[in-house]
């Protein structure tokens, strides 16, 4: 009778074996898939929305409140500072104010120290530093510089960066 046992616990033994060795090859494609996936999953997001066209949504108001409403200059806000929503109240003033703008995004870099409006040097699509100093004039910026070469969104605009409330 023994015979007839052994046989039976084979399987069972193999089936095991199998099941074993297929949960540690979905651990391991698991790990390696969390560890090769990218260090910062912000930093892809920002990537992504860089690669993406800006897109604006005209203004239209029956009586504009700057001389900057004549403007067909796209800005793009971002929020380098800690408070929360700026982005969206510097959009809100300057769509008031009759500019064409992108949707407003935050950046999570802490090089920016005060509210800073850039421009190209090269001045393609109208974003030259005249244009830019039209803006930081509207929102009180003191700061205007010329965008540095690794800041790459905002590529067919004006980049206009917020810290603190101005």
């Amino acid at each position: 009778m023994n015979a007839d046992r052994e046989p039976n616990h084979l399987p069972l033994r193999a089936g095991a074996m199998l099941l074993l060795a297929i949960a540690v090859a979905c651990i391991g494609l698991g790990w390696h898939s969390a560890v090769t996936s990218g260090k910062d999953p912000e930093q892809a997001l920002d990537r992504a929305g860089a690669s993406a066209p800006i897109t604006s949504t005209p203004v239209t108001s029956a009586a504009p409140t700057s001389a900057a409403a004549s403007t067909t200059v796209k800005l793009c806000v971002f929020n380098a500072g800690s408070v929360h929503g700026l982005a969206r109240e510097v959009t809100d003033e300057l769509k008031a104010k009759g500019y064409h703008l992108a949707s407003p995004a935050n950046l999570t870099t802490s090089s920016f120290s005060e509210n800073t409006v850039f421009y190209d040097s090269d001045g393609d699509a109208g974003n030259t530093k005249a244009e830019a100093q039209k803006v930081a004039k509207d929102m009180n910026i003191s700061a205007v510089e010329e965008r540095p070469s690794s800041f790459t969104q905002c590529a067919y605009g004006i980049p206009v960066i917020v810290v603190a409330r101005s």
